[in-house]
């Protein structure tokens, strides 16, 4: 496999993360950097060994970029994303895809009909950790699913920022909601639940400017899945998964920006064992399933496959929808 020349558009806080993580990858190595600002995208690239500096379009008109990760703000992802795929390169996009449904259709329209890769950036789907979960889940050692419990929520301390600008699409749901709600679709996914079933029951939360905490509960049949986030209140990580044999628990599921998980707890009537897996740096794991979507010709990464990406953009608008007056 050759190497993948990656380029990042936006170059903040969390691109700063992915350009660290490149060495540790096996196949990607930092090219370019864009943003609004080329004096910010130069000094960036400075900073992290990167030969090219530039504006978003300078970036992608270039035939020595193969990749580029997708580290803006929410309400540029799609626009970004299109203009990629458009211009020949492959596509890692943090999440969400798009604060929209119809958005998240029109960029994986694109990538349909260049035939470029796009995967969504829910690092924690990224290598043995969410493989070992979802074996468990498939396996059907802790029956049919019933119920899952998942929250992710931190404070954030001031209210300025990207986090409480409507305009930018700030709030809870859309900067952590998606982890547990991503996870609700990754069970339904290895469940065998049909997708189109899972629905918001009910939702309720405490909405400024933006939503700052939110709660929903995802119903799909006899599964019902419990949700929190939050950006004024650190929440529990714990995360649990009851089935009709076992229950699957696990302090671990989301990781770190610099680890991934490593053990989850399964139990059932005759037997509880620990899981153990090794750990990767999950932005490395995210830029070499791309590279591997790139030498396979394939456009969707299994890690986060299209139909996930769909339901969970569906799944977070509704959420979204139900708090607004």
């Amino acid at each position: 496999m050759q190497r993948t020349r990656w380029a990042i558009l936006g170059p903040g806080q969390i691109g700063g993360f992915f350009a660290r993580a490149l060495p540790r990858s096996t196949h990607g190595v930092l090219q370019a950097v864009g943003s609004t600002d080329p004096d910010r995208a130069r000094a960036f690239a400075d900073e992290y060994g990167a030969p090219v500096a530039g504006t978003y379009a300078d970036v992608l008109a270039r035939d020595d970029v193969d990749a580029v990760y997708i580290a803006t703000v929410h309400t540029t992802h799609a626009e970004l994303s299109v203009a990629a795929l458009e211009s020949g390169k492959a596509v890692l996009c943090e999440k969400p895809v798009s604060p929209s449904l119809s958005e998240t259709m029109r960029v994986l329209a694109a990538a349909a009909a260049t035939g470029r890769p796009f995967v969504e950036a829910y690092k924690y789907r990224f290598g043995p950790f969410a493989a070992a979960f979802d074996d468990v889940i498939r396996s059907r050692r802790i029956g049919g699913m019933r119920a899952l419990a998942a929250s992710f929520g931190f404070a954030a301390g001031s209210r300025e920022g990207r986090l409480f600008d409507p305009a930018v699409a700030g709030g809870a749901i859309l900067d952590v909601g998606g982890y547990p709600m991503s996870l609700v679709v990754a069970v339904a996914a290895a469940a065998g639940i049909d997708l189109d079933e899972l629905h918001i029951g009910e939702a309720d939360g405490v909405v400024g400017a933006v939503d700052e905490t939110a709660r929903a509960r995802v119903v799909a049949g006899t599964f019902v899945a419990d949700l929190r986030a939050s950006i004024v209140e650190d929440l529990p990580k714990i995360v649990t998964l009851e089935g009709g044999l076992g229950t699957i628990t696990s302090g671990d599921l989301w990781g770190s920006r610099l680890e991934s998980g490593r053990t989850f707890g399964v139990r059932t009537e005759s037997r509880a064992e620990i899981v153990t897996v090794s750990t990767l740096d999950p932005f490395a794991a995210e830029a070499d399933a791309v590279s591997a979507a790139i030498a396979d010709g394939r456009s969707e990464a299994p890690q986060m496959p299209w139909a996930q990406s769909v339901a969970t953009a569906r799944l977070l608008a509704d959420w979204r929808a139900s708090l607004r007056p």
